[in-house]
């Protein structure tokens, strides 16, 4: 089983790096595969609304989201990282997610992160932690992905890489998140091999608030 921690800073070996490092460590510590993709620092724009998704699964924007989107399909599991930028993701990751998973639901079905689990992580000198942690879990909502959680929101604190660790209680969040997720795809995994059924799908159903 692997999971795929995604780096929406633009320091590669940052703050939310070494959050995610701690949660990939738990992680590997409990036989899950973690790996590494970084966003990077190079502008990401957001969707344009061109549809061009709806017809080929991928985004008219040939940058870091379709690296992505053609290696999704091989993990089991998501973390996403994030610093907070004015308390919200950072203005690069919430362009990615937009396309990522708008691309995916409307030309895959969800089918690369359907009944995927996946959990947000932030990281903040100080404040907008838990809006920002509202904010990345909606994404998982919506394309039926189970929201794993730890002992406390998946946060830590600190200006640089060396207080983020001084920050005790935020990384025993990240083990102990690592930990969680672990145990849910091992549950999941044992569903399959006990022959329990995905759930029943039916047609997505589309409407609007107005009505003639």
């Amino acid at each position: 089983m692997k999971t795929l921690l995604v780096n929406g800073s633009p320091h590669e070996k940052g703050c939310t790096y070494t959050a995610l490092n701690a949660v990939a460590e738990a992680l590997q510590e409990n036989g899950i595969e973690a790996d590494f993709f970084h966003i990077g620092h190079k502008p990401l724009s957001g969707c344009i609304a061109c549809k061009t998704c709806v017809s080929t699964g991928r985004c008219a924007i040939d940058d870091k989201v379709n690296e992505f989107l053609s290696l999704a399909g091989e993990y089991d599991g998501f973390v996403f990282g994030t610093p907070v930028h004015w308390a919200g993701a950072s203005g690069a990751l919430t362009s990615f997610l937009d396309r990522v998973f708008y691309a995916d639901f409307c030309g895959n079905g969800g089918k690369r992160f359907y009944l995927k689990p996946a959990a947000a992580v932030m990281s903040a000198r100080r404040a907008g932690t838990t809006a920002t942690w509202d904010q990345v879990n909606k994404y998982f909502g919506l394309l039926q992905m189970p929201i794993i959680n730890s002992r406390y929101w998946g946060m830590v604190h600190g200006s640089k890489p060396e207080d983020v660790k001084k920050d005790l209680e935020g990384m025993q969040v990240m083990r102990v998140l690592g930990r969680n997720m672990a145990y849910f795809l091992k549950c999941q995994e044992a569903g399959k091999k006990a022959g329990v059924p995905l759930p029943e799908t039916e047609p997505a159903i589309f409407t609007n608030f107005i009505r003639d």
